[in-house]
């Protein structure tokens, strides 16, 4: 029980690591949003500074891919494609540490064989999942 603890503190450290550690830069580089001066790193989003979404050129009425929405909407599975991956790795581990510990109980040696082939199964499910969503909005989710 101690490892799965340890697995998923792990894993939320290093998914929330990005939002934490994040580059503060206070050089001007001179562009305007609004009344404020953006620096490097920040953008202007439909009149707001931030530094998490790009929407360039964004003047309203213009193409999807300059909007806010979708620069969120990046964010989000960017973030949820690096949590699968952790999630995965995490989950190969566990399998593997079960089965080599198993000791001849084909219990034990089932339920990791299980664990690592649900793990391959859920990866491949989002891989056909990205291809789909690649397929289906123009231009791509990249």
């Amino acid at each position: 029980m101690k490892i799965k603890q340890t697995i998923m503190a792990l894993a939320l450290f290093i998914c929330l690591g990005g939002f934490i550690i994040s580059p503060i830069a206070s050089a001007d580089v001179g562009d305007r949003c609004g009344s404020e001066t953006l620096t490097v790193g920040q953008s202007c989003c439909g009149g707001v500074v931030t530094s998490l979404i790009d929407c360039p050129g964004q003047t309203g009425g213009g193409p999807t891919e300059n909007s806010g929405i979708w620069g969120i909407l990046l964010l989000v599975i960017n973030i949820l494609t690096a949590g699968i991956a952790v999630a995965a790795i995490g989950g190969i581990v566990y399998g593997s540490v079960l089965y080599s510990t198993a000791g001849g109980d084909a219990a034990n040696v089932k339920k990791a064989k299980e664990m690592i082939v649900n793990v391959v199964m859920g990866l491949v499910a989002y891989a056909f999942m990205y291809a789909l969503l690649n397929y289906l909005i123009p231009g791509g989710i990249l």
